[in-house]
């Protein structure tokens, strides 16, 4: 994985957008993200539009099913086939999520990890065969989660050992945090400061869902809210302005709404360029 440039503005490719993202001029996004295990062996026009899109933006990939907490063997044929995807449309990243989501079989969720000594241990092994597999670095996403099975350290605790043990990146889930500190009652900004954000590489901003007033659940299937806009701006500042994907996966507006929001992004990570130079120009008198 190269260095990916940074103040990109993105959008997840789902099949539902499809003809929008065809339509789309020049600029209004700078690069899609997909599940690579909705796009592996797929022909047809699904295939073709994907091919004409993927000439047209970079593809970052964030993967759903690698189970990177499990305890079955790591799927060798999967991590082949994605090594192949990002050797085929020249991928810049990938990513996974740091829970587990397998049990005999595929359990179609990604559930929490226990936070524990044992489990960074686990986890960051797993990391490292996969990373060897792809020859590669990967980023983990700091994952939403409704219950925790397990709390021998704190949850930020637990990522910063998982992701130093394994010497692995950060995908850095502005909305994941808030949701959290709304399910598990604690400060998103004091969160996000403890993270390992050294390691950040990449942003993912999204919707969510009000449950009940202490319950949040993480849908990508709404407008971001203020709050989550918020800690994006307190993520670029500690973090300069990393690639940010908006992240919708249903109930889906006309795409002008959408882009809205990726320029909303963009106009976040443009005030932060702003101070930089500032810095810059200060420093060099």
């Amino acid at each position: 994985m190269g260095e990916v440039p940074s103040a990109l503005a993105g959008l997840g490719l789902r099949r539902g957008l499809i003809p929008e993202l065809q339509a789309l001029t020049r600029g209004e996004l700078d690069f899609l993200e997909v599940a690579p295990e909705n796009w592996l062996h797929i022909g047809g026009r699904f295939g073709r539009s994907f091919r004409e899109l993927a000439e047209r933006y970079p593809v970052y990939l964030h993967g759903l099913s690698l189970n990177i907490g499990g305890f079955a063997p790591l799927d060798k044929g999967l991590l082949g086939d994605i090594k192949e995807f990002i050797r085929r449309f020249d991928c810049p990243l990938y990513s996974e999520h740091l829970t587990y989501c397998g049990d005999q079989g595929q359990l179609y969720d990604l559930l929490p990890i226990p936070f524990t000594e044992e489990a960074v241990y686990h986890v960051a092994e797993r990391v490292k065969q996969v990373q060897d597999t792809l020859g590669q670095r990967i980023l983990l996403e700091n994952a939403s989660y409704y219950a925790a099975p397990a709390q021998a350290m704190s949850e930020s605790e637990f990522i910063n050992a998982v992701l130093s043990e394994a010497d692995c990146d950060l995908l850095l889930d502005v909305n994941n945090i808030f949701v959290n500190s709304v399910n598990h009652n604690y400060d998103p900004y004091q969160f996000l400061h403890s993270l390992p954000l050294a390691r950040a590489r990449y942003i993912h901003i999204a919707g969510h869902f009000d449950e009940a007033e202490d319950l949040r659940v993480d849908t990508h299937g709404a407008d971001v809210i203020e709050s989550v806009w918020a800690l994006l701006d307190e993520a670029y500042r500690l973090c300069g302005p990393l690639p940010t994907l908006l992240e919708r996966d249903f109930n889906f507006p006309p795409m002008a709404e959408l882009l809205l929001e990726v320029s909303q992004i963009r106009r976040a990570q443009a005030k932060v360029k702003v101070v930089e130079s500032f810095v810059i120009g200060c420093d060099g008198k």
